[in-house]
């Protein structure tokens, strides 16, 4: 039976709900992805913000969406990257309405089926992470050096930036719209990594209300990751800048730490990075 996720009097089913979810050549999974969401979430919109996928992912998510309903597909004409995919996705959303905005990779490694506890955990809060590092979190399959590798960069960028957070890095988030409107999403350039880690130490400086709910992560066995080396070097450099600049306002006694802001265009935010 599909839960009903209670935020303040309004219920899940009263509310307008989006799913964000990014592509670039995802065609083998992306059916699915899109079937497990609705099923999970019957009322939920989907908006497919794809980069010009050649493997015809775009295609897929239309004619699923004609299937199953609710299903908008963004097309952009080439790879602009996957930060920007994210901004492209939740303005559009927040143009038309939304209330609560969700995002999750299109690869299977988020399971559709935890979306309403992650909506569930608006109820008290403005941001909802799947964590992979709490109690009941996993990542199983993983090597000891690829876990240690994500362990020392989440904590890393926690400890830099002040956040008391575990998985800064994850992609699976619910959010509600106001806390979106407050970061302003335009400034925001970092991709990647640095993409979510800059979304959540935005949200805290605004106030947020955040809560980490335990997810399995699994990788993907389909299709091709986007990850590289490049841009988890370039996700810990921004921070080292951030962390910096953080600690420099503090001595200086100016208050909140400025926002956070990165090059447009630098070397691995040039790539695709899901």
């Amino acid at each position: 039976m599909h839960r009903t996720a209670v935020i303040g009097a309004l219920t899940l089913s009263s509310m307008h709900t989006l799913l964000v979810v990014p592509t670039y050549n995802e065609a083998e999974t992306i059916a699915e992805v899109l079937r497990g969401a609705r099923a999970a979430v019957p009322d939920l919109e989907v908006v497919v913000v794809d980069d010009g996928s050649p493997d015809g992912t775009a295609e897929i998510a239309a004619a699923t969406g004609r299937d199953i309903g609710g299903v908008h597909v963004l097309r952009r004409g080439r790879r602009i990257g996957f930060g920007d995919a994210y901004r492209a996705g939740f303005s559009w959303g927040l143009q038309r309405g939304a209330e609560v905005l969700l995002q999750m990779d299109a690869d299977l490694s988020h399971d559709p089926g935890a979306l309403p506890e992650l909506v569930a955990g608006l109820a008290g809060h403005d941001l909802v992470i799947g964590s992979r590092y709490i109690p009941g979190g996993s990542v199983p399959h993983w090597s000891l050096h690829r876990r240690l590798l994500s362990r020392v960069g989440n904590r890393y960028a926690a400890f830099m930036l002040g956040l008391a957070l575990h998985d800064v890095t994850s992609g699976y988030r619910a959010w509600r719209a106001d806390m979106l409107r407050a970061i302003d999403l335009e400034s925001i350039q970092a991709e990647g990594y640095g993409f979510q880690i800059e979304m959540a130490y935005r949200a805290v400086n605004e106030g947020a209300r955040v809560q980490e709910v335990p997810i399995t992560f699994v990788d993907r066995v389909r299709g091709e990751s986007k990850m590289s080396g490049a841009i988890i070097a370039e996700a810990m450099l921004l921070v080292t800048r951030w962390g910096i600049a953080r600690d420099w306002a503090a001595l200086r006694g100016v208050g909140p730490v400025a926002r956070p802001s990165a090059p447009k265009e630098s070397a691995a935010g040039r790539q695709q990075t899901r």
